[in-house]
């Protein structure tokens, strides 16, 4: 009995021992498997953006590329030539702030209103989303530049004032945009319905 008892202290004597070395082994297999995968998906990654770098590159080098380049600003610069009078960047600022209010809330109670007349477009969801995002770039845009070129900023009342008109016309432009959307559900509904009737007698 001595020696069993003997024999099971020592044998929980060298559990107790090698338990925090089997426990160190499991983390640093895994660590070694998830380092050998990372290495592969980092070089993919590198690969790709090497592909896109030297594609770019050889675009950048191309004399057809640069025409096109040039095609496409020229009128953009000659726009921007002709629009550079002193109040621009509050003019701007204020279509940018009209058309975030606008198509922020065209996107938001407009579509619940449509909602509760059982009408649904996805078509119209991704088009106010896609006027929103434009809207919100162009506001962004609009302000760092009238920052660098324009004293507009810097003007408390130009900046409240252009908001405000902003808003007032976004909210307009959202008023107008809301009927017409529910118009056009209940022009479908109309075309559902007539639809519906005219099949009606033929299949009876």
């Amino acid at each position: 009995m001595n020696k069993s008892l003997q024999l099971t202290a020592v044998l929980a004597a060298l559990v107790m021992a090698c338990a925090p070395v089997w426990a160190q082994d499991a983390p640093n297999g895994a660590a070694t498997e998830s380092a050998a995968t990372e290495p592969a998906t980092t070089d993919a990654t590198k690969q790709a953006a090497d592909k896109v770098d030297a594609f770019a590159d050889e675009v950048n080098q191309s004399p057809q590329a640069q025409e096109v380049r040039a095609g496409i600003l020229k009128p953009i610069y000659a726009l921007a030539e002709r629009l550079s009078f002193p109040a621009f960047h509050a003019v701007a600022f204020t279509v940018m702030v009209a058309g975030v209010v606008s198509f922020a809330l065209q996107l938001v109670l407009g579509k619940l209103v449509v909602l509760t007349r059982m009408g649904f477009s996805p078509s119209e969801v991704l088009s106010d989303a896609l006027g929103l995002a434009v809207s919100l770039v162009g506001l962004v845009l609009t302000t760092q530049a009238a920052t660098e070129n324009s004293t507009f900023t810097a003007s408390a009342a130009a900046v409240i004032s252009a908001t405000a008109v902003g808003v007032v016309v976004g909210f307009i432009f959202y008023v107008w945009g809301q009927r017409q959307e529910l118009q056009a559900v209940e022009g479908r509904r109309r075309a559902t319905s007539a639809q519906a009737s005219t099949k009606s007698p033929t299949q009876t």
